[in-house]
């Protein structure tokens, strides 16, 4: 089946196929469509008198409450999904880090969403970071067909690996629309099964040690598993001096304004870790500059000069090449490409959308308390 999905939406419906059985979350945009698309699929079973086994939702009081649900849910052998936006991952971060060292039982996906921008939050933070400071794996779909198809991947990855995998997108991510291809017929969800070994969930320094050690020793799989993704893909270009690392949605735009005009070589990362053997290829292949285009903070910018010779030059946001702030666009990415494209298409868009200030979102709690205040005042 095709279906015209937000990404939020595209996630929500994959996790549902993939066999989830139940999500965590505290609403916050760009997130909160996840959880509310999956209420509302189970509100339709219901009225359709549907038998299927039910998907348990919560919100939860906060996100670290939310992951310690989708935590002990995974621990008994199910798949669970915990939602977030990015400032919400430094709530959940006690029980986020701690999950990198118990591993998982069944397949647990955090999902986080961040907001470049600031549309509606206070800072830029990259969810990107949490992901190498858990040392766990990392997604970042670069279009909605990808985020459907991911959360099957995301799911059979973390039992795989035994890790919970981090998923990240951003807003303009989570909140366009896109027509997306559906499986026919959903994955059952697991049966309940308890761990084999109950010790590897219990955090005291005996076991802990332990299991950080096979945390650690587990990297060179990650990376692995990494190089061989069919969503890490590097494509030799006529002119292979010069290259462009781009990862998520910055691969979706530079498609979009240059997909038939590029004479530079692309790798297109939408899995951590980096995947070295691709990096190496690129470098192998004559590369003497890499544009790095990425979503947020300059992360793979900083991580790429210490894994390529000194004699390639790395650009990107930190050499401003592109903005250091905010979102990425059709527009900035066009810009920082014009001396690799075949033709100048350069075209300026007129600012005609009237500006308008963030707004709490319908229904949030807090909504009550400020028009009180303001009543007041």
């Amino acid at each position: 089946m095709k279906y015209l999905l937000l990404g939020d939406e595209a996630i929500a419906q994959g996790a549902i196929d993939a066999g989830l059985s139940g999500v965590y979350a505290y609403p916050g945009t760009p997130s909160t469509e996840i959880t509310e698309y999956i209420q509302l699929s189970e509100s339709r079973k219901l009225k359709a008198g549907g038998s299927d086994a039910k998907i348990f939702c919560r919100w939860a009081t906060n996100e670290k409450t939310a992951m310690e649900g989708a935590l002990g849910m995974s621990y008994m052998g199910k798949r669970a999904l915990v939602c977030m936006k990015h400032v919400g991952m430094n709530v959940c971060a006690d029980a986020f880090m701690n999950a990198a060292i118990t591993g998982v039982n069944g397949g647990l996906v955090v999902l986080a969403a961040d907001d470049p921008s600031m549309h509606s939050s206070q800072n830029e933070q990259d969810s990107r970071f949490y992901a190498k400071f858990a040392m766990i794996p990392c997604l970042e779909p670069s279009n909605q067909q990808e985020a459907y198809d991911m959360m099957h991947y995301a799911f059979d990855l973390s039992e795989s690996l035994r890790t919970p995998i981090l998923m990240r997108v951003t807003t303009r991510m989570a909140h366009s629309r896109a027509v997306v291809e559906t499986i026919d017929t959903p994955r059952e969800q697991n049966i309940l099964s308890a761990p084999e070994n109950t010790n590897h969930f219990i955090l005291l320094p005996a076991y802990a040690r332990k299991n950080y050690a096979e945390l650690v020793e587990a990297q060179a799989d990650f990376v692995q598993t990494s190089e061989e993704s069919q969503y890490n893909t590097y494509t030799k270009g006529s002119n292979p001096e010069k290259a462009i690392l781009t990862t998520g949605i910055a691969y979706n735009y530079l498609m979009e304004v240059a997909a038939n005009q590029l004479d530079a070589s692309v790798l297109k990362v939408t899995q951590y870790p980096l995947p070295k053997a691709l990096i190496d290829q690129m470098v192998a292949d004559g590369a003497k500059e890499i544009m790095v285009m990425e979503e947020g903070q300059p992360v793979v910018e900083e991580l790429i000069r210490g894994m390529v010779p000194s004699s390639v030059a790395v650009k990107g946001r930190l050499t401003g090449d592109l903005p250091r702030m905010g979102e990425l666009t059709p527009d900035s990415v066009r810009e920082a490409l014009m001396s690799n494209l075949t033709s100048d298409s350069r075209f300026a868009i007129p600012e005609i959308v009237v500006g308008r200030p963030p707004a709490l979102c319908q229904g949030c709690g807090h909504r009550d308390m400020y028009a009180a205040l303001n009543e007041v005042a």
